[in-house]
């Protein structure tokens, strides 16, 4: 069997599949930047993808590969990649229970902690799917790589797999990537106690271990101090456990610019933006575009909105607010609670201040790629404005886009704040009067100053590509 010299884990893989008319199994690749960056790399190189089956045609198309290898059943333009069908209880249990209940609510401080989380014996059976969903791809790893091959393990699904791996095959060059905030160690510690071990030893299983903002690097080694007790060097970045040392970098990631740009030339890109114009008429624009995602504070965001037409009644019927949300995570309640304080807050505000000839809030919630390619073009101002975000791309991609200078309002909590902090108008998430004057003063702001702001977020957006990011990750494993 051939053994790969690179190997990547993730949950979500390069490639997913649905089932066409006739029955058959069809297949597309993942879309965005960063999925195309780390693809691109990996077509070049001697590699295997190693992800989970996330629907029923993915777990057919692995049922039906041989050994699930996808690229001996399909052609997958040089990638390769061993897809797992991981029983979907386990699944569920380590995706929804714990991944995505439980550890993302911790990274993004998100608990309504008088009333979440109770770790009870309900979590501890979740607790035990996370630690076979894990086994499962350190197992395919074992299995597929080379010796002394490199392996790079995605994101806070697969914490436990660099120490697995370690035990299993001590030859490997492990790196493991956090793509998610990092909680301070006084948050991080409601977790069980075991659990939050096991999550840090897990992690420094790996030879190095990446985040996107030296806040989220520095909160980690701080929890490593406190938790484990380890020795913790916060200016080299480095932390002492187990007889061994491991290193801690920082990564940030940008924007694709080739990928946007192409993406935004589609003709449909075009056709939204004519439709969007028609509905807005000559007002000018604040735009968002967020999942549905409890981080991404798309209620204070409104709020923000609604507070600047009361505030600052001139700008009634001369803005509109685009507001694109993408459907997520509708399996777990707190976020279908969350898109319903969404809509019904949308609701309020036009009903408080629409005209017949002017409806002030656009909310659609629903997946159209093309329509958000076209807001970023089209926009005066971007509102982006999370409690907690690892990066944030949008912040990112809406400059690089922008044909009207729009000028980013910016959480101060994103990732991305590190790096356009000085050209964005920077703003409390929680805040939402301070929100709508940063709205103000961006949509009052002259035109030269708009345009240089833009240019420079521009510069920034685009100075670590996710090609870049990817390959300085596999470069630091030597």
């Amino acid at each position: 069997m051939d053994k790969a010299q690179i190997l990547i884990a993730s949950n979500r893989g390069p490639v997913s599949f649905s089932t066409a008319d006739d029955g058959s199994l069809a297949h597309r690749r993942g879309g965005g930047g960063l999925v195309s960056g780390m693809i691109s790399v990996a077509t070049e190189i001697d590699s295997l993808w190693v992800c989970a089956a996330l629907s029923d045609a993915d777990r057919r198309a692995a049922a039906e590969a041989p050994g699930a290898r996808l690229d001996r059943a399909h052609d997958l333009g040089g990638m390769r990649v061993h897809m797992l069908d991981i029983p979907e209880t386990t699944f569920a249990g380590a995706y929804t229970g714990v991944a995505n209940s439980t550890l993302w609510f911790v990274q993004h401080m998100m608990y309504d902690t008088p009333n979440k989380p109770s770790f009870g014996s309900e979590f501890r059976g979740l607790w035990e799917d996370y630690t076979a969903y894990n086994n499962a791809f350190a197992e395919a790893i074992v299995g597929g790589a080379a010796d002394n091959a490199r392996v790079a393990v995605q994101d806070y699904h697969l914490a436990l797999v660099p120490r697995i791996l370690r035990a299993r095959r001590p030859d490997l060059r492990i790196a493991h990537f956090s793509h998610t905030p990092w909680a301070p160690p006084e948050y991080f510690r409601m977790l069980p106690a075991q659990v939050a071990r096991e999550l840090l030893e897990g992690m420094l299983g790996a030879d190095r271990l990446g985040f996107l903002s030296p806040r989220w690097a520095d909160a980690f080694l701080r929890c490593c101090a406190e938790i484990l007790r380890a020795d913790v060097d916060l200016e080299r970045r480095t932390v002492e456990h187990g007889g061994r040392i491991v290193e801690v970098g920082v990564h940030a990631l940008g924007a694709d610019e080739d990928d946007l740009r192409e993406s935004a030339s589609d003709p449909a890109v075009a056709e939204r933006g004519s439709t969007l114009r028609e509905a807005v008429g000559d007002t000018k624009l604040i735009v968002r575009v967020d999942r549905t995602e409890l981080s991404k504070n798309i209620v204070r965001g409104l709020e923000a909105y609604r507070e600047l037409l009361r505030a600052h009644p001139e700008w009634r019927g001369r803005v509109t607010h685009l507001a694109f949300a993408y459907p997520s995570r509708g399996d777990v309640p707190e976020y279908r609670e969350y898109t319903e304080s969404v809509l019904r807050t949308a609701k309020e505000i036009n009903e408080e201040f629409s005209t017949p000839e002017w409806t002030p809030l656009v909310l659609e919630v629903n997946d159209d790629y093309p329509r958000s390619l076209a807001s970023f073009q089209m926009a005066d101002v971007l509102l982006v404005n999370p409690i907690r975000d690892g990066m944030n791309l949008v912040a990112k991609e809406g400059p690089v886009l922008s044909e009207h200078d729009s000028v980013l309002v910016l959480s101060r909590e994103a990732g991305a704040a590190d790096e356009l902090g000085e050209d964005a108008l920077l703003v409390n998430p929680y805040d939402t009067v301070e929100t709508a004057e940063a709205l103000h003063q961006a949509l009052s702001m002259p035109e030269p100053e708009r345009r240089k702001r833009r240019e420079r977020l521009a510069e920034a957006a685009v100075a670590l590509p996710p090609r870049r990011w990817f390959q300085d990750q596999l470069r630091s494993l030597g």
